[in-house]
């Protein structure tokens, strides 16, 4: 998969989004800043979400429209999304931001009119929210685009993703990463899951990755280890802002931590490989070894009181010393020669 600048595979670093969401509080000039701190806490993309409150649902108090058993509790639906939504004219600037921060810029558009503006945007992939998978219509619209389309599992059966893969594929797009999700806000850390990384991966054929609502960072280098290649959290400014995503969003700081822990969790998965570095080769003089361990005097019977397998290494391999065991030495030796099969 290749994202803009950023080629995606198996042998390629952790592609890290930052997502922006709801976290600019109604002022581009925090979103716009928002972008610039994700550049400088090691983000390598920044996302937004593409809709407003009558693209997403409609205007209705109906109990259906009132939301339970989350954060956001007793909320309505549509004034919530009208509260969340990134403004339509916002989007050509925070694009022209990323760009000057070199940071691949795109976004979750929830229905056709989001990807036609988008579009007009060269956006450079598309990015299919948790909750929007069921939504074959408009993976199909996205997916007729001939771009990446990365898909969040958060509410996904199995059957729930093989027929929005079968979207993408009947519109001849097989350029797809399925992310694992647990969409619950802020997510329980016992239900992350995330050996689901690798199943994804294997049984799908796909780049995987984890879009992540769980606290800290843990997760995301546990993803890591498990062949994420595609790594998404919620980004903040600063906590303070408030707003409907920043319980379960990290702030700069938080944020670039992650960031390191990913790259040194990349760093120490490395590779297989059974060959030793100079350093190895140089600690094998730290390894075990035949020593002579007191004076044997000439024609004395080997045993396990003259010859030891001891620190370090540069004698005979201790492997040869049961072979030893019961021979005579042909000479006088004293006590910390190395011991040599000559000596018998």
């Amino acid at each position: 998969m290749k994202i803009d600048t950023f080629t995606i595979n198996e042998k390629s670093p952790v592609f890290i989004i930052a997502e922006l969401s709801a976290n600019h509080n109604g002022s581009i000039d925090t979103a716009i800043e928002t972008i610039r701190a994700a550049k400088r806490a090691g983000a390598d993309c920044i996302k937004f979400q593409t809709y407003t409150a009558d693209t997403i649902t409609i205007d209705c108090d109906k109990d259906d429209f009132i939301i339970k058993g989350t954060i956001w509790e007793g909320a309505n639906l549509h004034k919530l999304y009208q509260e969340a939504y990134t403004p339509w004219e916002w989007h050509k600037k925070l694009f022209e931001v990323a760009a000057e921060e070199g940071l691949v810029c795109f976004s979750s558009p929830f229905d056709k009119t989001a990807v036609d503006f988008l579009e007009n945007l060269n956006a450079p992939a598309y990015k299919i929210a948790s909750f929007e998978i069921t939504d074959i219509p408009l993976i199909e619209y996205v997916a007729s685009k001939g771009k990446p389309i990365i898909l969040s599992t958060g509410i996904a059966t199995t059957e729930d993703i093989e027929l929005a893969l079968d979207a993408c594929k009947r519109m001849g797009n097989n350029d797809i990463a399925l992310l694992k999700c647990t969409s619950s806000y802020p997510a329980p850390i016992e239900e992350a899951n995330m050996c689901m990384v690798k199943d994804l991966a294997e049984r799908y054929n796909v780049i995987s990755g984890l879009s992540d609502h769980t606290m800290g960072s843990t997760v995301p280098v546990v993803a890591t280890c498990f062949g994420a290649k595609i790594i998404e959290k919620h980004f903040i400014l600063n906590h303070s802002i408030g707003g409907p995503d920043a319980s379960f969003s990290m702030d700069e700081m938080e944020f670039k931590a992650m960031v390191v822990a990913v790259r040194e969790a990349e760093k120490a998965i490395g590779l297989v490989d059974y060959t030793l570095t100079d350093k190895q080769v140089k600690g094998k003089d730290f390894s075990r070894s035949l020593y002579v361990v007191e004076d044997i005097k000439a024609g004395e019977v080997i045993t396990e009181k003259n010859v030891r397998s001891i620190r370090p290494g540069f004698g005979m391999h201790p492997k040869h010393y049961n072979d030893i065991l019961g021979k005579k030495v042909n000479s006088g030796l004293e006590k910390g020669e190395r011991f040599d099969m000559n000596m018998i």
